[in-house]
């Protein structure tokens, strides 16, 4: 029989933080599940560590060369899913254990695409220091969804087509997806949810040339002991954020937080019209060099 939920990591030679993201996807509540974990040409120990792994719902997957961005891994792995559902998770990410059964409750109650909020946690501090996003709950054309946030029926990518390579857009990939599936008239429904924690690796530099992997297991333990995480760290980040802020009422507080939040896509998207146009995939190639990785050919 099929499993439900095709879960999709797409890892490139980090192999010491593979234990945490696959750890928080056998600690989910929802089980019926498949776990692919699908290399981008992998030259390290990474298949040795996921066979160490010992689920038989777990399996390792690896291309024959580098593409250089989880787009060509997500569609090996959507390739190979027999999931009605798909899941991503980031090969450095963390899954909360209620993820799949919030978004999936949502996906089976009729929507197509369902993401819940993600705790982003920047390397490199710039404003806030920790925050969850996305910080207002109605998707718009163009709108950032980390992948780790996201389920979708497999049915979208059948239709819409699947990840396309970053040389040949203007923006990321997952941007131009989940567009592609809204303008396709998909129902997305976000699910208000503190659901994963997010270590953006363009946030932290020569990341994959130190592969650190102490975040990941500080957060993976506290996510498995600590009482309510959930509910604690949300209060803890809006502390954070508040400590960080002119004493405010919370009410104000949150309004001027998605306010700025409004005013920063506005500024970024006039930035964008009024400057010089980048070669496709520009973005994506500087992020790689930022992270240690060599730009590719």
């Amino acid at each position: 029989m099929n499993p439900s939920v095709s879960v999709i990591i797409p890892t490139y030679n980090w192999s010491s933080v593979l234990p945490y993201s696959i750890g928080s996807v056998l600690r989910q509540t929802f089980t019926d599940f498949e776990l692919l974990v699908v290399g981008d040409g992998c030259t390290d120990d990474s298949e040795a560590v996921v066979g160490r792994v010992g689920d038989p719902r777990v399996e390792w997957i690896n291309l024959p060369t580098n593409t250089g961005h989880q787009s060509e891994p997500n569609n090996e792995g959507l390739r190979q899913a027999r999931g009605q559902f798909i899941a991503y998770l980031g090969h450095d990410d963390l899954w909360l254990p209620h993820h799949l059964s919030c978004l999936v409750s949502a996906l089976e109650q009729g929507a197509d695409l369902a993401y819940g909020i993600s705790l982003i946690l920047p390397g490199e501090p710039n404003g806030y220091h920790r925050w969850p996003y996305p910080p207002c709950e109605g998707y718009q054309p163009g709108m950032w969804i980390p992948p780790t946030s996201v389920v979708h029926r497999h049915s979208i990518t059948d239709h819409v087509g699947g990840w396309r390579h970053h040389r040949e857009l203007d923006t990321d990939p997952e941007i131009e997806l989940w567009r592609r599936a809204y303008t396709a008239h998909y129902r997305f429904v976000f699910v208000p949810r503190l659901t994963a924690v997010k270590f953006p690796a363009s946030t932290r530099r020569d990341v994959y040339k130190l592969r650190p992997c102490h975040e990941q297991a500080d957060w993976s333990k506290r996510i498995e002991k600590e009482d309510d995480f959930e509910m604690a760290e949300l209060i803890r980040t809006i502390l954070a954020m508040a400590a960080q802020a002119r004493p405010k009422p919370y009410r104000i507080l949150l309004r001027d937080f998605l306010q700025e939040t409004r005013r920063g896509v506005v500024r970024r998207a006039r930035r964008l019209i009024s400057r010089p146009r980048s070669p496709k995939g520009e973005s994506v190639d500087a992020r790689r060099e930022f992270k240690g990785l060599p730009r590719m050919p």
